[in-house]
């Protein structure tokens, strides 16, 4: 089969090539999957830089265990493996191929497998693309609203990096919870935001959220490109800072000295949530719920075939993306 490799740690045009493998084979409780679509999400840029360094130690010195990048997926079950009762060959599926280790094959490939319980059946109303592309982001952004923050309606919310992955999930959702909306991006991402529902929109090249005189009950930060404790200065008493991203620069550390920081404010007083992506059923059926009858969009902003996948991580890199990119296998 196709399938996207990965030889090094650097840069994706250098390190990703298309490469003929061997299909794999599902073990008991995994499904083996036609890929029809994949997306690129923080995670496998961070994986294919192998930025920050640090991560190195835990995945490997100089390439991860597995060659072949990607976690969510649409696709066409092939076959499954021992105890899988509930899916069966040519299900249309959804979810994610996703495992701590990084030693499981990923999704950029036409064959890929996936636990049986980070699956379920895609709705007929989304289309391959739609469905891959939502699932890590949207589950990040469903979880930390509706999970952790539990955004009641009148709140006031920021959305740090508003026209991304995530933010532009979570601005849609944020707003449907009753939520006066705040979106921070450039100001070409403006109309899309406010498209999306956003009340306000800050130009970060113009402004700085955390030097500003309005107070958020409810921040959501995809970007970290403040210190913790400045952003925290932007909650009204009582609010909820959520942490969520590593951020942009490279190095040892990259971000995780101010997440660590973001951790510590927890400890003295200031309401710190951590968003974790539980790859579950029970919250792929909830997405696919919002996605089809709660209004939420899925904002793609460019679909690339499978020989493109490189290109494709290498845009992720600019920040620039306006929602996801999405990589089409067949």
């Amino acid at each position: 089969m196709r399938a996207i490799i990965q030889t090094a740690y650097g840069a994706p045009e250098q390190v990703l090539t298309l490469a003929e493998v061997e299909p794999p084979t599902p073990a008991r409780g995994e499904v083996l999957i036609r890929t029809r679509a994949t997306t690129v999400n923080t995670p496998d840029w961070v994986t294919v830089t192998g930025t920050p360094w640090a991560l190195r130690l835990r995945f490997g010195l100089t390439r991860p265990p597995s060659p072949i990048r990607g976690a969510d997926i649409a696709g066409v079950v092939e076959a499954v493996g021992a105890g899988v009762t509930d899916l069966q060959p040519f299900d249309a599926v959804f979810g994610s191929a996703w495992t701590n280790t990084l030693a499981t094959p990923g999704t950029y490939c036409e064959l890929a497998v996936a636990r049986d319980i980070q699956l379920i059946r895609k709705p007929d109303a989304l289309s391959f693309e739609e469905a891959a592309s939502a699932v890590t982001s949207g589950l990040t952004a469903m979880i930390g609203l509706y999970q952790v923050a539990k955004v009641q309606p009148g709140q006031r919310v920021l959305i740090n990096g508003a026209s991304g992955g995530v933010g532009t999930f979570a601005v849609q959702m944020a707003k449907a919870m009753g939520g006066h909306v705040t979106a921070v991006c450039s100001a070409r991402n403006e109309v899309l935001v406010r498209s999306l529902g956003a009340d306000a929109v800050i130009d970060y090249n113009r402004e700085d959220f955390t030097q500003g005189d309005a107070r958020y009950d409810v921040i959501l930060d995809n970007v970290m490109n403040h210190p913790p404790g400045r952003t925290a200065r932007a909650l009204a008493p009582g609010g909820l800072f959520m942490p969520n991203s590593v951020g942009n620069s490279g190095g040892w550390f990259a971000g995780l000295p101010r997440m660590a920081r973001a951790w510590a404010m927890g400890l003295t007083g200031t309401r710190v949530g951590f968003i974790t992506c539980v790859l579950s059923r029970e919250n792929l059926t909830a997405l696919a719920e919002l996605l089809v009858s709660g209004g939420i969009r899925v904002v793609i902003d460019r679909t690339v075939p499978l020989e493109q996948a490189a290109e494709a991580v290498a845009y992720m890199l600019t920040h620039r993306a306006r929602g996801q990119i999405a990589i089409s296998v067949g």
